[in-house]
């Protein structure tokens, strides 16, 4: 990331993480990014989705699988990309690991957003976007590390979309 590009991403990031003083704020965003860990919140309200819409139960799974490829393939790019976590501000929780970008609990939410929100859920969108918004607010990610985590879960319905289309019609 260029000179520009890397201050204006830490900015952002020290702006947001700022309205993290407020308990209140810190709490909320605790606790999504605690039911974020590994897409644990999205793949149980796909499998609960599944139980409770029997008519499109193999939609609503094939939604919990491709959220869950999301969150495994952003953890491989992760391992790859290697970028450290931000080392300028105090992280409000405890991660999995040690590097940031993209955020995977971005690429579930965001995809889940997608995915979800097709079938129905419509509680599901704004909800992922506040896991992604937290994520800055507990200090673990930088702004680009988010957008890149959503663009690959948003991107995600696209590869499975075929495949979306066939449970559909079962």
């Amino acid at each position: 990331m260029g000179g520009s590009a890397w201050a204006v991403d830490r900015r952002l990031l020290f702006a947001v993480y700022a309205r993290g003083g407020d308990p209140r704020v810190a709490g909320v965003a605790r606790a999504l990014s605690r039911a974020g860990e590994h897409g644990a919140v999205w793949l149980m309200a796909g499998l609960a989705g599944a139980a409770v819409d029997s008519s499109r139960r193999g939609a609503w799974l094939r939604g919990t699988v491709l959220t869950a490829g999301a969150h495994l393939f952003s953890m491989g790019v992760k391992r790859v990309v290697r970028r450290p976590r931000p080392a300028h501000i105090a992280p409000r929780v405890r991660t999995a690991g040690r590097h940031s970008f993209p955020s995977s609990h971005a690429a579930s939410a965001a995809a889940a957003a997608v995915l979800y929100g097709g079938l129905g859920a419509y509680a599901v969108p704004p909800l992922a976007a506040a896991m992604c918004l937290s994520r800055l607010v507990v200090g673990v990610h930088y702004p680009s590390d988010v957008a890149a985590g959503a663009v690959l879960g948003v991107a995600t319905p696209g590869v499975g979309v075929r495949w979306m289309r066939g449970a559909l019609s079962d």
